[in-house]
């Protein structure tokens, strides 16, 4: 009954490429991206998605910051219209150099890197490997450190579940995916039928949904955790305060490792506050943006 196939590649091109996105080969893959904004800004702001998420997340964040930013956002392997790594490796190394090469491709030698859960996970590390790249930082609840959830999605909990994640790469219900959207949010209403639809349909990209299921069996690597301090980058750090998924005390983790950092902690909001909050959240980030910071340590 919840059956479904992969949606072709050139269907989903139609609904969710636009005249903003584009497409560039990075190692073996087609990766789809939007170069948006002021090109001749010498600092622009790249933006990485979480877990199971697209370039869309940052849809609102991008209509306002590329006034007067440039504004790169891509889909990341195993997610989007980009679809799964070759070698199917979805380690945090592979992730990096992945970055290190997409933004190799598009000409970029420095810039101010942001990331949401994965996406910040995947931000705060290629930082330390590539500090010279990153002017500054700007992590929303970020993934990184061991963490017990205080709920999550769905999704995930078949992902990691053996027999029902084989399962999931054919049977995937709309309502499971709405579910773990809902468990995201704390605003459950803010969950609209298009928002579920993106996320569905997406997910029926060729490959995505074993890529999917393949993320969650890689081993936990854990060594990078005692470099944070070394990250001399002006970092803001945004968090959700009803975040479920990476509770709020993740980001005080952060605060406490960091040397040169400011903490925003928003009200009402959950894990993907460029999402549901986009016009809150974004006040800090312009802020943050745009003032010559001299930290708070």
């Amino acid at each position: 009954m919840f059956g479904h196939r992969d949606i072709p590649l050139h269907e989903l091109k139609l609904k969710y490429a636009n005249k903003a996105s584009s497409f560039v080969v990075v190692n073996g893959m087609d990766v789809h991206f939007r170069d948006e904004g002021d090109q001749s800004d010498a600092l622009p702001l790249v933006l990485i998605h979480g877990t199971g998420s697209s370039l869309h997340t940052f849809d609102v964040w991008t209509e306002r910051l590329k006034k007067t930013n440039r504004v790169i956002r891509m889909d990341l392997p195993a997610y989007g219209l980009t679809g799964s790594f070759p070698d199917h490796n979805y380690s945090m190394e592979n992730y990096t150099v992945f970055l290190k090469d997409f933004l190799t491709a598009l000409g970029i030698k420095k810039c101010i890197l942001v990331g949401n859960s994965l996406g910040g996970q995947i931000a705060w590390n290629f930082t330390l490997e590539q500090p010279n790249t990153v002017a500054k930082l700007i992590l929303i609840d970020a993934a990184g450190y061991p963490k017990k959830s205080k709920s999550e999605p769905v999704a995930f909990k078949v992902a990691k579940t053996p027999v029902l994640n084989k399962l999931l790469t054919y049977v995937t219900p709309r309502f499971l995916i709405r579910a773990s959207v809902e468990n995201i949010y704390f605003n459950p209403l803010k969950v609209t039928d298009s928002l579920v639809d993106r996320y569905f349909e997406l997910t029926l990209r060729a490959g995505n949904r074993q890529a999917f299921v393949d993320r969650f069996q890689m081993s936990v690597d854990v060594s990078s955790l005692t470099k944070i301090k070394d990250i001399q980058q002006p970092t803001l750090i945004l968090w959700g305060a009803n975040d479920l998924l990476i509770p709020v005390q993740h980001a005080y983790k952060f605060q406490q490792d960091l040397q040169n950092d400011t903490l925003v902690i928003l009200e009402n909001t959950g894990h993907t506050p460029m999402e549901e909050s986009p016009f809150e959240s974004l006040i800090p980030v312009i802020n943050f943006i745009n003032k010559l910071h001299v930290g708070n340590k």
